[in-house]
């Protein structure tokens, strides 16, 4: 009984308690699933802030730093996912995902919360699309991918397998190229990266928001190669020919709440 009551216990603890980082309070409800991503590269390049923002739900307002609007396109691992009170399953719970996101902001139960907006989530596993599909309203699409770490080097490789879905492939190797660091309030790193909530639309076009919790992000600079990338052309989005600009995260545990209406 003890045993069991020590794993309960620690499927159970509130991971990354620290607080004093957060933009607002942490959500006071229970969270529903943890999840940890690994080996992430961050990579974003600037557009015009017009053009994300026609591609964007009418409910939702683009948010943009100095008045420029950021693309990101972001290949991770995924492992340790699992329901709360729940032991990962190792078939279901690692598998390289991919997002392709902006930025967004709105006014939620009088706080104006920043956050993310996904054009696009490819991923691994098709339990999983089919879950985050249905529970969270997001974009989620079948892949066939594969991820490596020679231990220098993440090697990724994604095409879209989902059907009716517009093509998308991304061929990359990235590595991190210096020491971990944190980030600073009011630089665009800190814009880009520390941000604890999504943002979407039900069907009826009423925004979602999903709110997360995670200790400051581990940044270290990155370097990367891109073979293969057009997963910012599937969304009828256009990248520049500017270099992006890169940040490398070893891990990085998550917890999530559940999708809940915008109250402003």
């Amino acid at each position: 009984m003890a045993t069991e009551t020590a794993q309960a216990s620690a499927m159970n603890r509130p991971l990354s308690a620290a607080t004093h980082h957060r933009p607002w309070p942490r959500p006071a409800s229970p969270w529903v699933m943890a999840q940890e991503w690994c080996n992430l590269l961050f990579a974003h390049w600037p557009l015009p802030a017009a053009a994300l923002q026609a591609l964007l739900p009418p409910a939702l307002t683009l948010d943009t730093f100095e008045g420029q609007a950021w693309l990101g396109i972001v290949p991770f691992q995924m492992r340790g996912v699992r329901p709360r009170l729940t032991p990962s399953v190792p078939w279901l719970s690692a598998f390289p995902e991919l997002n392709v996101r902006t930025y967004v902001r709105l006014r939620d139960r009088g706080l104006e919360k920043s956050g993310v907006y996904f054009f696009s989530l490819d991923a691994a596993n098709p339990v999983a699309v089919r879950i985050a599909r249905r529970t969270f309203h997001l974009p989620y699409f079948d892949a066939a991918m594969r991820a490596h770490y020679d231990g220098r080097t993440v090697h990724y490789a994604s095409r879209r397998t989902h059907r009716g879905a517009p093509a998308a492939d991304l061929v990359a190797g990235y590595r991190p190229t210096g020491p971990r660091y944190r980030t600073q309030s009011g630089d665009l790193d800190h814009w880009l990266t520390e941000r604890y909530c999504l943002y979407t639309v039900d069907q009826k076009g009423h925004p979602l928001i999903g709110e997360i919790h995670h200790a400051p992000w581990p940044l270290q600079p990155a370097t990367a190669e891109f073979l293969v990338n057009t997963m910012a052309g599937a969304a009828a989005i256009r990248l520049p020919d500017a270099a992006p600009l890169l940040h490398f995260a070893r891990r990085l545990e998550v917890i999530v709440w559940p999708l809940r209406l915008v109250e402003p």
